[in-house]
């Protein structure tokens, strides 16, 4: 099949496009730095042409809403004039309809714009990945001293198993319209205590004593109740966050990605 990967260059998207190569699929590699660009619309027609489905997996720190909402709507548009039932698989996140972080509303728009594009099209939600859930921890962190909101809990799953399910929606029997499957996430709910304590064992430094803060605004509320953990008919896999993390640097760096 020939499958058409956007954010291509990203954490998630080389990961889809890898896996699909190695199954022996065709990939058209969409990203800005091959020309194509959701946000003007600039190569979407050549890159859409001959492709039986699409991965949409571009996503923007800066300008979510511009690349994911907006960049799949003219995505899906670009489909539509092509004529041809092109089937869009695109990644979002367990709970987005139901926490208040404005990300995770992108998201749920997002999955909103599919489901009206009157195109064959998966959602695929996923909990946290691996390397966020490191990067909340040292967030919360400071020098000696770890903070919880309430009684924070997470699912982390891997990045690497989450790509390789995405690929094979792209590539099995397309819906015959929109549809929700089922949701993806880690083997282990984790909370912060248990967390830092792997983060200190890691780099060989004492774990540092975790206080309790009140979660006073309505999405720590909602992150505190447990909305971003996956339900019990979520497909659970790949990695554990203790698996990924013995295959990472000894320090790690402090940002929201680090290596997979």
């Amino acid at each position: 099949m020939r499958v058409l990967v956007t954010g291509a260059a990203g954490d998630v998207g080389s990961r889809v496009a890898a896996s699909l190569s190695e199954s022996g699929h065709e990939v058209v590699r969409a990203s800005r730095r091959t020309g194509v660009d959701l946000v003007t619309g600039a190569g979407l027609d050549a890159a859409v042409e001959g492709a039986d489905a699409v991965v949409h997996a571009a996503s923007s720190d800066r300008s979510p809403r511009q690349v994911e909402v907006d960049g799949l709507r003219r995505l899906t548009g670009t489909i539509r004039r092509s004529g041809r039932p092109v089937h869009v698989v695109t990644v979002s996140i367990v709970g987005c309809d139901r926490i208040a972080f404005p990300y995770y509303r992108v998201k749920a728009e997002a999955e909103r714009v599919l489901e009206a594009s009157g195109v064959p099209g998966t959602v695929v939600r996923a909990t946290q990945f691996h390397s966020l859930a490191a990067y909340f921890a040292q967030l919360l962190q400071v020098r000696r001293l770890a903070f919880t909101i309430g009684s924070m809990r997470i699912q982390p799953v891997d990045v690497e198993w989450v790509a390789q399910r995405l690929a094979g929606h792209a590539v099995g029997p397309a819906p015959e319209g929109f549809h929700r499957a089922q949701d993806l996430a880690g083997p282990t709910v984790y909370d912060l205590h248990d967390l830092t304590r792997l983060l200190a064992e890691h780099a060989g430094t004492p774990a540092p004593r975790v206080l309790r803060i009140p979660p006073v605004l309505p999405a720590l509320r909602d992150v505190s109740q447990g909305r971003v953990l996956a339900g019990v008919d979520a497909l659970t896999g790949g990695r554990s966050f203790e698996e990924w993390l013995a295959q990472q640097p000894t320090v790690l760096p402090r940002q929201r990605r680090v290596p997979g």
